[in-house]
């Protein structure tokens, strides 16, 4: 079923969409350098695995920074979905203070904005709470699903639900701020689903967890040889209800190279080079004004007056 990108909102209230970024470092939003090269890794495996087809889904996009990233490894005939209240009326009045105070930023037209500087064409675009999500993507179709939505332990209930149906198999799904202080419904939903069996963990950074509906052995396998290499990652292996999970910290990890904005940035005009101003011009000094000078400087006055009047009497 074709997904069609709903208009973009224009209603009068709205805030003016921000000045397109230059560079993906201007893009607001949170997304460590470490949990770049984790996405980065993911996703390159699946694109050399070409049994891992899929789309991409993002639950929650904020200004689009991990979205303009995502869509980065698409690759020709897969699809990437986005899901996102926006400036949409909240469905209750937590999600409203939530989004009150988290992101009172979040328009859909900067969000357009941001990706459109990055991109030819917008994702496809879900402007609804995320429990519509099984219905407007296709089942068993997203190989990688990440959740970054609401904090509210209910609401990430529902992204979970939600993004099971939609995934294949072995599909990757990464949990934002499953361990964050000030959102604990998004740890107690996560530990929740992995307590009862139905997600199972594969690796966990400080920002995100990393998990499959699946096997994850395969995923753990090969994350742990590639990490093996790596002296700027620290990794640990734990066991938590009765399976192992990777640990992963930053040692001074590099980002992976930013994506490109497709407009090179404005280049500022060149400035004229400074004429410097001419000299001011010497005033003229009348005859005699030396003399003058030099002998009210070095004579005493009464010698002075004298010669003085002497000139006067010979003019």
């Amino acid at each position: 079923m074709p997904h069609v990108s709903q208009a973009p909102v224009t209603a009068p209230d709205v805030e003016p969409a921000p000045p397109e970024p230059s560079t993906f470092g201007e893009v607001k939003g949170w997304f460590s350098a470490y949990d770049q090269v984790l996405f980065d890794w993911f996703l390159t495996r699946q694109n050399e695995d070409h049994e891992a087809s899929g789309d991409i889904l993002e639950l929650g996009v904020f200004m689009g920074k991990s979205a303009i990233f995502l869509a980065g490894y698409l690759r020709d005939g897969e699809e990437f979905t986005v899901c996102d209240l926006f400036d949409s009326p909240a469905p209750d009045d937590f999600n409203l203070a939530e989004m009150r105070d988290s992101y009172p930023t979040l328009t859909r037209r900067g969000f357009e904005t941001n990706y459109l500087a990055f991109h030819e064409a917008l994702p496809t675009v879900i402007q609804a709470p995320t429990s519509v999500v099984a219905d407007r993507v296709r089942p068993g179709s997203c190989r990688f699903v990440h959740v970054d939505a609401s904090h509210l332990h209910e609401h990430v209930v529902q992204d979970i639900a939600s993004s099971r149906p939609v995934a294949t198999p072995d599909a990757v799904v990464v949990f934002d701020d499953y361990r964050a202080a000030h959102c604990p419904g998004v740890a107690a939903a996560v530990w929740a689903a992995v307590a009862t069996g139905e997600l199972h963990v594969i690796a966990v950074s400080a920002s995100k967890l990393y998990a499959t509906w699946g096997d994850p052995a395969p995923h753990q396998a090969a994350l742990l040889g590639w990490l093996e290499g790596r002296t700027d990652l620290w990794h640990g292996v734990d066991i938590v209800h009765g399976r192992p999970l990777v640990r992963i910290g930053d040692e001074g990890v590099t980002a992976p190279p930013p994506p490109k904005p497709l407009r090179a940035p404005a280049e500022s005009e060149p400035q004229a080079p400074a004429v410097p101003a001419p000299a001011p011009k010497a005033a003229a000094v009348r005859p005699g004004a030396h003399w003058r000078r030099l002998a009210k400087d070095l004579l005493p006055p009464l010698l002075t007056r004298a010669i003085v009047a002497r000139r006067r009497r010979r003019a």
